[in-house]
C-alpha cells in the first residue's frame, strides 16, 4: 500500500505528467529482505524510490518495469533463484531467474501510471465543447485554448493530436506551429475546398511538402457527420485510431526483452 512520502511523489509525478510504474510486492517466499505489501515507484529513467527487495531484486524490477511502461500494460514479474535461463512468458506474467537472490523468490505486481496523452483544441465552437465532452471518456486530455491563462496553445512532439476547429480564425499560426513540432496527428476541421485553400496558404508561406503531407482536412474518419457531436466524435475516433496504430507498431517492432 502506498502511504507517506511515497503518496505525495505520486501526486508530485502525476501533476508534472511524468510516467511511472508503481511496483508493489505481492508474495515472499522465504528467505527474502522484503515483505508483502512493499511498495515502490519505477521512474522512467530507470531509478527506483521506495524499498521493494534488494540489488539483485532490483535489476530484475527496473528491467521489465521500463517493459511494462512502454506497453502499457500491467504485468506480474516472478523472480526465482533458480530455473530456465531465458524469461518465461505467459498472458500478463513474465518468470524469470536471478541467481543472487539469497534463496527466496518474490512476485511483484508492476503498473504502469501513464498521463493520458495530450491532444491541443484551438477554436471556440460547438465542435470544441463537444470534443471537450468525448475525449476524456476515450482517455485523452483535451487542452483547449480557454483552459490556458493567456490562451496560446503550444504545441510540443509529445502531443498526440492538435485539432483546429477555429471556423477560419487565427488557424495558420497553430497548424504550422504543431506540424513544425512534430506532433503525431494534425486536424483541420473545414471543408475539402477551404482546406485545400489554408494548405497553399501554409505552402506559401514556406511550410515543406513533408509537413503539409501530415495536416489531414477534413479532420476526422468519413462517417457522414453533420451535428457537431457527430464530427467531434469522427475526430475522437480518428485520434484514438492514430494512438492504437503508433503503439501497434511499436509492439511489433519490439524486440524481445532478456534479464542480462
Amino acid at each position: 500500500m502506498i502511504g507517506g512520502e511515497l503518496t505525495r511523489r505520486v501526486e508530485q509525478l502525476t501533476a508534472e505528467r511524468a510516467p511511472f510504474v508503481v511496483a508493489t510486492v505481492v508474495h515472499v517466499q522465504r528467505p527474502a529482505s522484503v515483505a508483502p505489501g512493499s511498495v515502490g515507484l519505477v521512474l522512467a529513467d530507470g531509478s527506483i524510490e521506495g524499498f521493494i527487495g534488494g540489488h539483485c531484486a532490483q535489476h530484475s524490477v527496473r528491467l521489465h518495469a521500463l517493459e511494462a511502461m512502454e506497453a502499457g500494460w500491467p504485468l506480474l514479474l516472478r523472480i526465482l533463484p533458480e530455473g530456465p535461463p531465458e524469461p518465461v512468458r505467459e498472458d500478463g506474467a513474465v518468470t524469470v531467474v536471478n541467481h543472487c537472490l539469497s534463496g527466496g523468490a518474490i512476485e511483484v505486481f508492476l503498473e504502469p501510471v501513464l498521463p493520458a496523452p495530450r491532444v491541443l483544441v484551438a477554436g471556440d465552437s460547438p465542435i470544441v465543447a463537444e470534443l471537450r465532452r468525448l475525449g476524456p471518456a476515450v482517455g485523452l486530455d483535451i487542452v483547449a485554448a480557454q483552459d490556458i491563462p493567456d490562451g496560446t496553445l503550444t504545441p510540443a512532439a509529445t502531443d498526440l493530436a492538435f485539432v483546429v476547429a477555429a471556423h477560419g480564425t487565427d488557424e495558420l499560426a497553430g497548424l504550422r506551429a504543431a506540424l513544425e513540432a512534430g506532433v503525431r496527428w494534425v486536424g483541420l476541421v473545414a471543408s475539402r475546398r477551404r482546406g485545400a485553400s489554408v494548405i497553399e496558404e501554409l505552402r506559401a508561406e514556406g511550410v515543406s511538402e513533408e509537413l503539409l503531407g501530415a495536416l489531414e482536412t477534413p479532420a476526422g474518419l468519413d462517417i457522414g457527420a453533420r451535428t457537431p457531436a457527430e464530427v467531434a466524435l469522427s475526430i475522437v475516433a480518428r485520434i484514438v485510431e492514430v494512438r492504437r496504430e503508433a503503439q501497434t507498431s511499436e509492439e511489433r517492432h519490439e524486440p524481445a526483452r532478456r534479464d542480462r
